[in-house]
């Protein structure tokens, strides 16, 4: 059986699983308890390990070429590598490690170790992430998904940030209706079954965490 080790509220874990899904996939989730190994971790059935969102991105996108994530397209494409570099990169420093990682059990999120979340942090993370809700919104509503017509690496890695804000209550979704819009398409796609399920033990979900219509 393949496995995926990984975080559970950790963004870069969360991509992964959804990649597995959106690739139909039989894979046995592992949640970690080490939170200072190299995560998250995909096995093959023959034992091979894949280490890092990259490499597990280059593996099955190669190897399972039958629900491709990256379109053909060269401009589509670009955009969509683009979008998935600003999300696990700008999005992720300047939003999630404020808000998440600071809210977040340090076993489930990989984050530094503290005594309590700071709150000045969250807020400047709130902020930013009010910034990234627009360009967001307004992305989905000119092209339907974030790159181009599909939903293709880029939607999988916003949507992994924003399902952990969201498992939080982070998301001002009634400010943002046009991300709203495209995130609760994004949560009816059967890879998300598996994300809605979480339930972190001492810090369950908001009421709206699993819900498609909310």
């Amino acid at each position: 059986m393949r496995r995926l080790t990984h975080l559970v509220l950790a963004p870069s874990s969360r991509f992964a699983r959804l990649l597995v899904a959106e690739k139909r996939l039989a894979c046995d989730p592992f949640a970690a308890e080490d939170a200072l190994a190299h995560l998250p971790v995909f096995t093959e059935l023959d034992g091979t390990r894949y280490e890092g969102l990259w490499a597990i991105v280059d593996h099955l996108e190669g190897t399972y070429p039958d629900h491709p994530m990256t379109p053909q397209d060269d401009n589509a494409r670009a955009e969509t590598l683009r979008l998935f570099d600003w999300a696990m990169g700008q999005l992720q420093d300047t939003v999630t490690r404020r808000i998440v990682f600071e809210k977040g059990a340090q076993r489930f999120t990989g984050a530094s170790v503290r005594s309590a979340p700071d709150m000045n942090t969250i807020r400047s993370g709130r902020e930013a992430l009010k910034g990234a809700l627009r360009k967001i919104g307004e992305t989905a509503e000119q092209r339907g998904y974030l790159a181009c017509r599909d939903c293709t690496l880029a939607d999988l890695a916003v949507a992994a940030h924003f399902s952990a804000l969201d498992y939080f209550g982070e998301v001002p979704w009634d400010e943002f209706a046009a991300a709203q819009e495209w995130y609760m398409r994004m949560k009816s796609r059967p890879s998300f079954r598996s994300l809605l399920a979480d339930k972190v033990p001492g810090q369950p979900p908001v009421a709206h965490y699993a819900e498609l219509d909310f």
